[in-house]
């Protein structure tokens, strides 16, 4: 087989690929036992019927179809390998010569990873976050945990903005109730921002007992987007009471007997966990520090299907959600338009970072161990809520073993370029990465998984 290359575009090339028909016969002698199976020819048996009878009946061209249906993907497979080009998309193939039992010669287009160089990344200079721990973080943490052991109580008050109503709401248009538009004893906290326009401004200044009635626009089900009188009837008002911070709260949300233990604790984990944030930060600003130094050009196609599976993901949310295009949107504080946006910045990059990762996963040798992948699948599947077990039968069963081996060579590309950066933090300390792995992960230099330290900071 002889393939030449023929660029058409940074992203794109033409492979034209001349094949010795001998190199045909695996794929020819399989065409005949296959079209043997399909045909009938009286006095012989299905699948007994001999190649000369099977050329005489229906003619040789029915063979060489077969054949080149299933060699070609093949044949265009080795080439792709002996040209050393990546592609990333689908061939647009073409066979335009058969000289039957000659040779035959076919076209392939397709878009590639372009060619380009990585700039030397060591001594990258990347500033990252201090790790220094105010008692605002200690604060901040202790008033999470607070809100965590938070009780409700009841008032005879109007409600106001941070307490909780309990209450039934339905809705009627022209005067019609809408039966799927009922809900009873809804527990709801005034000012959390329902997708309901109007709803939290409706129930602000209610008491137990009373209804009042507003008009929005649904956002779910049949009559989603329409216009109706929303009746809001409040059945309770509560306030949400905070535990005083006090050795009793410290005992109740924690194992320790006192509140100056449980703060120390809190500062100690608050300062493990800026010390992960530096690693993360490390390798995220030195990877965008690399990219800003390299101009590639990106595959129109693998730029669309990146895209256009963004879309697909946002579309599945919103029908998911069970609320309208619009009610989505708002509820999550943002347009389409946005989004699409967003999509298209944040696709183009995703495709850079690939194709630079790849190159240095290909440049420093990176590989993926059994145990790396027996990590990734428990860490993946403990974030998914399922068994590692049935999540490592899902991946095999849809092969998406591949896809998971590249996210974590990639993963180890970002932490050479970390490894690889001068740090320091914003007060100017310098930041010792080698020395927070061993703090966190209790190792000299963690070299085969780096992951160990965000799982211990996500724990």
């Amino acid at each position: 087989m002889k393939t030449a290359v023929e660029e058409l575009s940074p992203t794109r090339v033409k492979l034209t690929v001349e094949v010795p028909f001998d190199e045909l016969r695996p794929s020819m002698d399989a065409a005949y036992k296959k079209v043997a199976q399909q045909v009938r020819v009286p006095g012989f048996r299905p699948g007994k019927v001999p190649a000369r009878i099977i050329e005489q009946r229906f003619g040789r061209a029915v063979v060489l179809e077969e054949t080149l249906n299933d060699a070609v993907p093949k044949l265009y497979g080795q080439a792709v390998d002996e040209v050393d080009v990546f592609p990333v998309s689908q061939p647009d193939i073409e066979v335009t010569k058969i000289d039957d039992g000659e040779q035959i010669e076919f076209t392939a287009e397709v878009d590639i990873r372009p060619n380009f160089e990585v700039p030397d990344y060591a001594g990258t200079e990347v500033t990252v976050d201090a790790a220094t721990v105010s008692d605002e973080d200690v604060d901040a943490q202790l008033d999470a945990l607070r809100q965590r052991f938070a009780t409700l109580t009841g008032v005879e008050r109007p409600a106001a903005g941070g307490d909780f109503v309990v209450m039934d709401l339905r809705a009627e248009i022209d005067g019609v109730n809408i039966e799927e538009q009922q809900a009873s004893e809804v527990s709801y906290e005034v000012g959390a921002g329902s997708v309901l326009q109007g709803l939290d401004d409706a129930l602000e200044g209610m008491s137990a007992g009373e209804e009042k009635s507003f008009k929005t626009e649904l956002v779910g089900g049949e009559n989603a987007g329409e216009e109706a009188d929303v009746i809001i009837s409040v059945k309770a008002v509560k306030e949400k009471v905070l535990p005083e911070l006090e050795d009793e709260f410290a005992q109740l949300a924690s194992e320790f007997d006192t509140l100056d233990e449980l703060k120390d604790s809190i500062r100690e984990q608050a300062r493990r966990t800026k010390l992960i944030d530096q690693v993360v930060q490390t390798r995220e600003k030195a990877l965008d520090a690399l990219l800003e130094k390299i101009d590639i050009p990106l595959p129109e196609s693998a730029l669309k299907a990146e895209i256009d599976a963004r879309k697909h993901n946002l579309d599945h949310q919103v029908a998911e959600s069970g609320l309208s295009r619009d009610a989505f949107f708002r509820l999550y504080q943002t347009t389409e338009e946005e989004r699409f946006a967003e999509f298209e910045t944040n696709s183009a990059k995703a495709l850079k970072v690939g194709f630079v990762l790849d190159k240095i996963v290909k440049s420093e040798d990176l590989g993926v161990s059994e145990q790396e992948l027996t990590n990734f699948v428990v860490r993946r599947a403990m974030e998914m809520g399922v068994q590692p077990n049935e999540l490592a039968k899902h991946l095999a069963d849809n092969d998406q073993l591949t896809l998971a081996m590249v996210e974590i060579v990639r993963d180890k590309a970002k932490s050479v370029l970390g490894d690889a950066a001068k740090v320091v933090d914003t007060d100017g300390n310098e930041v010792d990465l080698k020395a927070i792995y061993t703090e966190i992960n209790g190792e000299e230099v963690v070299e085969e998984d780096e992951a160990p330290a965000e799982e211990k900071a996500e724990a």
